[in-house]
């Protein structure tokens, strides 16, 4: 742990608070400015899709101008156009704020994470990383629910400020950061690693594991019957999620990340296929339980190995890649699932996600065999 590391922490505590903090009650205040649910899908989806496209450009615009202007810059993009949701609540208005705050996030994301790569020693990435989990699953955790209990005790201004102030409170700890990471070996552009099966298999894992994530978090309370197992189901996912992750990471770093891809996708299979049975508020939790505990190792051994196979010039590369597929990953598994949920019903699509899942079996064999 080094001062530049603890420094990183708090920008990331920022980033992912403003995040974490609207991402649940910019939908419900479009629905309540009479945009209905259709705003309400329109404003994530906007969100989504801008946060897609900013991680797609980031490693271009951390090559030409630096980390530390890019973790800037998206602090500032994420935060400042937060406020003008206080004036006024018109969809076009919710619909552009949404994008830049979508860009801004992906900015800072991308190039915060490739900072934060290169700040953590390579014999220690695993368990490193697994913290930088642990800031950001912590503000998912809190935040997320405190949005929405913040806009029916105290009112939308405090969250829009609030939303606002904690990534622009940041800014002012991104100039004791490294400006650059050190760009030792060659450089590995976006393209290049589109390219490379050694990214893109665990990165396809990956995005595999995360269809379900984005399905959990929307549907699971319209599937399920029994509002507490719902309550519960929410909030033991991202809690195994978070711990798994981090023992992970310590596994990781003694014997080797390549043998926790397969295993990670087997155990987030049976965690959904389990919910299936959406009258059991048993097997509902147990199932939320097993598919986060699966996902935390899946976040962590994916990312472990992406960073191991290229050198620190592709580390936004890398982040860029992670990122697109978990967010990408979430976006479609969501469309996706309720497209077949509406033909088969709620447990059927469940099912009907496990398989799917499982199609990714291949690159994840490959990769267990695969050093690195």
């Amino acid at each position: 742990m080094t001062w530049a590391l603890l420094v990183r922490l708090v920008s990331l505590f920022g980033c992912t608070t403003g995040f974490n903090l609207l991402l649940s009650a910019v939908p419900l205040y479009a629905q309540e400015s009479g945009g209905g649910e259709h705003a309400a899908g329109l404003a994530t989806g906007a969100l989504m899709f801008a946060t897609v496209v900013g991680e797609l450009a980031t490693p271009s615009l951390t090559a030409r101008f630096g980390h530390r202007w890019a973790l800037a810059a998206g602090l500032v993009l994420l935060g400042a156009p937060t406020l003008a949701l206080a004036w006024t609540g018109g969809m076009a208005a919710v619909v552009a704020v949404c994008l830049l705050r979508g860009l801004g996030f992906a900015v800072a994301l991308v190039a915060g994470g490739a900072l934060t790569a290169a700040l953590i020693p390579a014999e220690r990435r695993g368990e490193g990383l697994a913290l930088v989990g642990l800031v950001s699953g912590l503000t998912a955790l809190a935040g997320q629910p405190l949005g929405v209990w913040l806009a029916q005790h105290v009112g939308w201004g405090w969250v829009f400020a609030i939303g606002a102030a904690a990534p622009l409170a940041a800014v002012v700890s991104v100039p004791a950061l490294p400006d650059r990471t050190r760009a030792d070996g060659p450089t590995v552009g976006l393209r290049e690693g589109l390219r490379s099966g050694a990214l893109l298999r665990p990165a396809v894992v990956f995005g595999a594991t995360a269809l379900a994530a984005g399905i959990l978090v929307t549907f699971l309370p319209l599937a399920v019957p029994s509002a507490a197992a719902v309550a519960a189901a929410l909030l033991v996912q991202p809690a195994a999620a978070t711990a798994t992750r981090w023992l992970a990471g310590r596994y990781g770093d003694r014997r080797g990340a390549s043998g926790l891809v397969l295993p990670a996708l087997l155990v987030c299979a049976g965690g959904v296929l389990l919910l299936a049975s959406t009258g059991s508020p048993v097997a509902v939790v147990a199932g939320a339980t097993v598919f986060g505990a699966g996902f935390g190792v899946a976040q962590n051994a994916t990312l472990t190995l992406m960073y191991a196979r290229v050198p620190p010039a592709g580390y936004g590369t890398v982040t860029a890649l992670w990122n697109v597929a978990f967010d990408g990953g979430m976006g479609v598994g969501a469309v996706a699932f309720g497209a077949v949920a509406g033909a088969t019903g709620y447990p059927w699509a469940f099912v009907l996600t496990a398989a799917v899942m499982l199609a990714a079996l291949a690159p994840a064999w490959r990769d267990r065999r695969t050093k690195g």
